[in-house]
């Protein structure tokens, strides 16, 4: 991580970190604050309410940092939980909601994880953070599904394929082409 980003390379930590008090503190020191693991975003879990989210948000808009809400993710097995109702709106809609909520003051420090894989069903008109769109690749997501599944969401779009591209390495120059060719067929395929 800190070779990165001596590198200039800007490091989203998908460590998915979520909890309550002083643990929620201690996760979001380790990551937004000044540590070995110190990174420029981390992803970060809301299931123990949005607002045990907090240390993590309060350190990152210190810091000039992010934080990548999880809302609905690339795997089958959370649509269950995020597409359920809780008062007429699916759990995942609530979270962007909370999003757009926390992004009011204009300095857009919380970004979404949405997953590439499926059609979202999310309203994400008022949203105006960074999108992580998981799932392209080893998880069956293609380039060409983004412009559709994220229609009107594009500008701030971060599409992943991590292990579309680890399965070249550990070549540097593999991993460099593969990386080179998904921003290729993403910016062609959203470029129409």
């Amino acid at each position: 991580i800190a070779a990165l980003r001596d590198a200039g390379t800007l490091v989203v930590a998908d460590a998915k970190r979520g909890d309550i008090g002083s643990t929620m503190d201690a996760y979001a020191q380790a990551w937004l604050g000044e540590s070995p693991l110190t990174s420029d975003s981390v992803t970060v879990s809301p299931y123990l309410g949005f607002g045990a989210l907090a240390p993590a948000l309060d350190l990152a808009r210190e810091n000039a940092r992010g934080i990548f809400v999880l809302a609905r993710t690339s795997n089958p097995e959370g649509g269950g939980l995020q597409q359920s109702s809780a008062g007429g709106v699916s759990v995942a809609q609530s979270i962007v909601d909370d999003a757009v909520a926390a992004n009011a003051d204009g300095r857009d420090t919380v970004g979404l994880v949405v997953g590439a894989t499926r059609d979202h069903g999310l309203d994400l008109t008022d949203f105006n953070g960074a999108i992580l769109a998981p799932g392209l690749g080893a998880q069956g997501a293609t380039a060409a599904d983004l412009a559709e599944i994220f229609a009107g969401s594009t500008e701030l779009l971060l599409p992943n394929s991590s292990r579309g591209v680890l399965q070249y390495g550990p070549s540097i120059s593999a991993l460099r082409e593969a990386a080179m060719r998904d921003r290729d067929e993403i910016e062609a395929a959203l470029a129409n």
